[in-house]
């Protein structure tokens, strides 16, 4: 039986709005979720709200307290007011509509309630079935939490990936709000029994390596699967030469570089690509540009040109001419390398320079998307490079890095191509940031399922109000209040927006805050003191006891 928690006492201030009258403060807290019964074609519906605000329904006179030492109510006592019939709350709440099972979504009837109209509390199993379009363990669901107004499991919150993955998604975030702890989250039930997807984190500051622990855990593993997790590090990451394009050369190039010499790379590419094509070649290495611009140089035509070139030259060379260098002319990291179903692939970038990160994604995201773009149209067949048979996810940790809002980087371009196509083809994009307003707004939009946690930013909460218009301004009021590990979670992933509290991570978070005071404090410990004299003990002689007491104690 529901909960029967008070009484319609009018319309609100706008139309889909409704204000009633309860006693209970307990299940009436902003967010929550309430029901009223009304006739839809004949059949008696439950259209489920949402409760926007709550207030005191009876004002207390001022003169109740002004006495501090004075409980108010006792005040009221003493007048012959019982304190039952002053506590009354006045809730108005934001129609959601009734819950179409075929849809598998809301609808919205536009019938108010009429005044006497009675207001029930939404069961939690009622919840379950109407807010998350997956069920626990169901092929195609990420459970990723629960209901934050209900108590802790009560009411699963499972995000479709179809929908999550083919119109990309969004995880937006203070620093310390919990944005790396919920894309793990999320990550894990990728690679649960149920999804077995592929996955590949691009992660700048090396937070996800625990990850690796999936393939230990049984929770993962059934008969025929058992998943797999490939870290990179910085060192392996190697790119071909051969498929950077023009542009990112250019972005590479070191500072300094004219537009002179823009100029003359590009004929010297043209004319390097035209080369290749005629000797049926695809692969080439820096030192080919080199000589190809080189050669341009001798052509009498740009003799006075000369400083152009030199500079041009040093530049290809400093940039790429590096043994131990991310762009290789051989080395190179298949696409079957990185995706497969029932792995995630993470890039730690950590130890590249921003520019070559920018270039490290673009290049992997053309390759991605080219690949199955050719595949689904039957252009590229088993056994070639650019052949992959199946759909795969991409995660962004620092997006504001690739998709930088008023500025130029060579990724932008290709994740807008993506965002825009990619659901056609089963390229999806999962974006990371805790600037939204450092993102590209184009890129921020076209991310069709949002997980936003604590945004303090003035400047950051208005650019996600503008951008993501799914969410009402009575949810993101709730951002600042937001604490660690708690998220408003909206969008196609979910049949309606919800307050939602993350679910614990089953591999252990790697990117904890590091503490400062505490590693101080392990500088005077004894161990501490004894590891620096091991350290130093072969290479220190000691002249007088006078000596070390100079130093502390210490052998330096």
């Amino acid at each position: 039986m529901a909960e029967l928690i008070g009484v319609v006492k009018g319309p609100g201030e706008l139309p889909n709005e409704y204000v009633f009258i309860t006693k209970d403060k307990e299940h009436t807290k902003v967010g929550e979720y309430v029901y009223y019964n009304a006739p839809i074609n004949g059949t008696s519906k439950s259209i489920v709200g949402r409760v926007k605000s709550r207030s005191l329904a009876v004002n207390l006179p001022p003169f109740v307290f002004s006495e501090p030492n004075l409980d108010p109510f006792e005040v009221l006592s003493a007048l012959g007011i019982e304190r039952d019939s002053a506590e009354f709350y006045e809730i108005v709440v934001e129609n959601v509509g009734y819950f179409d099972s075929e849809m598998n979504g809301f609808v919205n009837p536009r019938i108010p309630p009429i005044p006497g109209d009675k207001i029930y509390l939404t069961p939690s199993e009622m919840l379950s079935e109407m807010i998350s379009p997956k069920r626990l363990g169901e092929i195609g669901g990420a459970h990723i939490g629960s209901l934050l107004m209900r108590k802790e499991g009560e009411v699963p919150v499972v995000l479709s990936v179809k929908e999550m993955v083919s119109t990309h998604l969004a995880i937006l975030a203070s620093t310390g709000a919990g944005k790396s702890y919920t894309a793990a989250v999320l990550i894990e039930e990728l690679m649960r029994p149920y999804n077995r997807a592929a996955v590949l984190v691009i992660d700048p500051h090396s937070e996800y390596h625990t990850l690796s622990k999936i393939q230990e855990l049984s929770d993962f593993k059934e008969k025929d699967y058992s998943p797999k997790v490939k870290i990179y590090p910085s060192k392996e990451i190697k790119v071909r030469f051969s498929n950077l394009t023009e542009a990112d050369i250019k972005y590479l190039l070191p500072e300094g570089a004219t537009e002179k010499m823009y100029h003359f790379l590009s004929t010297a590419f043209r004319s390097l690509t035209e080369k290749l094509r005629t000797e049926g070649r695809k692969d080439y290495s820096w030192q080919d540009l080199y000589d190809e611009i080189d050669e341009l140089s001798k052509d009498s035509a740009n003799q006075q040109h000369q400083s152009t070139f030199e500079g041009l030259k040093w530049r290809i060379s400093a940039r790429f001419n590096k043994k131990d260098g991310v762009f290789s002319n051989t080395e190179h990291i298949t696409l079957k390398d990185i995706f497969e179903p029932g792995k995630c692939t993470v890039f730690q970038l950590s130890d590249i320079e921003e520019n070559e990160q920018q270039v490290i994604v673009a290049t992997i995201l053309r390759r991605v998307f080219k690949a199955r773009k050719k595949t689904v149209r039957g252009e590229s067949k088993p056994g070639e490079e650019d052949y992959l048979p199946y759909p795969v996810f991409v995660i962004l940790e620092e997006g504001h890095r690739f998709a930088p809002a008023k500025a130029n980087a060579v990724s932008t371009s290709i994740l807008k191509e993506i965002l825009g196509e990619g659901r056609k083809f089963g390229v999806g994009i999962g974006l990371i940031s805790q600037s939204p307003r450092k993102l590209d707004q184009d890129v921020l939009s076209q991310c069709m399922t949002q997980i936003i946690m604590r945004i303090i930013n003035p400047n950051d909460q208005k650019t996600i109000y503008d951008s993501v218009q799914e969410i009402g301004r009575s949810i993101l009021d709730e951002l600042p209040a937001l604490t660690k590990g708690q998220a408003v979670i909206s969008g196609l992933g979910i049949n309606s927006p919800v307050l939602c509290r993350i679910r614990n991570r089953m591999t252990e978070h790697g990117g904890e805050t590091l503490d400062a005071p505490n590693e101080w404090q392990k500088y005077f410990s004894a161990s501490f003191k004894q590891k620096i004299e091991q350290v130093n003990a072969p290479y220190i002689r000691h002249d007088s006891e006078k000596e070390e007491e100079k130093f502390g104690g210490f052998k330096v």
